[in-house]
């Protein structure tokens, strides 16, 4: 899948810099650095979410880290359609969003130390922690009658004769329904390699690429007419910035 690949080049591209660069300069040191990046993922859109990281030195090889994530869950089946009469974008089948604010706790291993103005370091990651599912409503508005001179919100009912692709006009208006969102927990597990391209001491530059579960207490009713899912596994690519101290 795209993600896959996506993750495999650029991780190839890594290790190559790594092998490239020579490492015959002193490994420089630092005692903590925070880091923050945009999520690409394959239950996620174009930018999946928000990625906030602090990590401090336990040792020469650990860190220690504390993680916050923010991210929209899709379904797989999830498609956005053209409304017929209007023009306007919507997801047919669409009932309710997951937003997932993911805590985490975990541990960084640096396999390979950088030189101090080039190569790359590269740290496996490990993290877990709470999950804190957000289900807000996905309204739509539908005609009530032929030619759209009547027309109302809801959220996708498939008994709804008045809900068929030809009567929706678009989604509702933006924050509608927030204020009805329920609140699912979960917990989450995330597995990584992270590559830190940065070229300089105090500055932080690189991805992440691995594999996240998240876990709900109960399944999630995203899209009524399709499969519903209380476990979500997640590849993802995190490019992400900061810096270090």
């Amino acid at each position: 899948m795209r993600i896959a690949k996506i993750s495999f080049c650029l991780t190839m591209l890594a290790i190559t810099t790594f092998q490239a660069n020579s490492q015959t300069q002193d490994s420089y040191d630092y005692q903590s650095e925070f880091t923050w990046g945009f999520n690409k993922n394959t239950s996620g859109g174009l930018i999946g979410g928000l990625v906030f990281k602090k990590a401090r030195k336990l040792n020469d090889r650990v860190l220690e880290t504390y993680g916050v994530e923010v991210m929209n869950v899709k379904h797989r089946l999830e498609r956005r359609v053209n409304a017929i009469n209007s023009g306007n974008f919507y997801i047919f089948g669409k009932a309710n969003y997951l937003y997932a604010i993911r805590l985490q706790y975990g541990r960084d291993l640096i396999l390979f130390k950088k030189a101090s103005q080039q190569g790359v370091e590269i740290k496996s990651v490990f993290a877990a922690g709470p999950s804190i599912g957000v289900v807000a409503p996905y309204y739509v508005e539908y005609s009530l009658a032929p030619g759209g001179a009547r027309t109302t919100t809801g959220q996708y009912d498939p008994d709804n004769t008045n809900m068929n692709t030809g009567q929706i006009l678009g989604t509702g208006r933006l924050f509608q329904g927030i204020g009805e969102s329920k609140i699912v927990p979960g917990v989450n597990f995330k597995a990584a390699i992270n590559f830190e391209l940065g070229t300089t001491k105090s500055q932080v530059t690189g991805f992440e690429a691995g594999f996240l579960l998240d876990v709900y207490s109960k399944k999630i009713e995203l899209m009524p007419e399709a499969k519903t899912y209380s476990v979500f596994p997640i590849l993802f690519i995190t490019l992400f910035y900061g810096g270090r101290k």
